[in-house]
């Protein structure tokens, strides 16, 4: 399986307006880290302005119980259609993945607002682990900052 492209996609609901996620997670991704302080520990900006396409970020996070960074380009934000890619650029996921990029939607369905998270990536070897765990990551980050603007 390595050198073959794979996609891992998660939906999850988000009561809490995703207008509002979406504004978080473009133009006050620094901070996150005081919403979900056990899982993002700080987004820096490296390159252009937060919300920018071309910008780069870095972040520091927990997965795992262990912490770790990634570098990445915000290179798709579209806020009509309320999508965000990140290409990843540097950090601890690319020593067991040769690419990866991680595409945030938000879309209203039948009056329910939805936060769908795909990672498309490349496994390095291909007896490397599939990133589930990132995407649980992903679910349970979605479910703490919904309870945080609720709280």
């Amino acid at each position: 399986m390595a050198g073959l492209p794979c996609k891992l996609i998660a939906q999850v609901a988000f009561k809490a307006g995703g207008d509002v996620f979406h504004r978080l997670m473009s133009d006050r991704p620094h901070h996150l880290s005081n919403v979900t302080p056990a899982k993002v520990q700080a987004c820096n900006l490296h390159q252009g302005q937060y919300g920018t396409n071309g910008s780069v970020i870095e972040w520091k996070y927990t997965l795992d119980g262990k912490e770790q960074t990634a570098k990445q380009l915000l290179h798709d934000i579209d806020e009509a259609k309320k999508t965000i890619s990140y290409k990843m650029l540097g950090g601890d996921l690319l020593e067991t993945y040769k690419n990866m990029t991680i595409t945030i939607h938000v879309e209203t369905k039948n009056g329910v607002d939805f936060i769908t998270w795909t990672v498309e990536y490349e496994l390095l070897k291909p007896d490397n682990p599939h990133p589930l765990s990132l995407m649980g990551f992903f679910i349970e980050f979605t479910k703490e900052v919904e309870t945080h603007i609720f709280g």
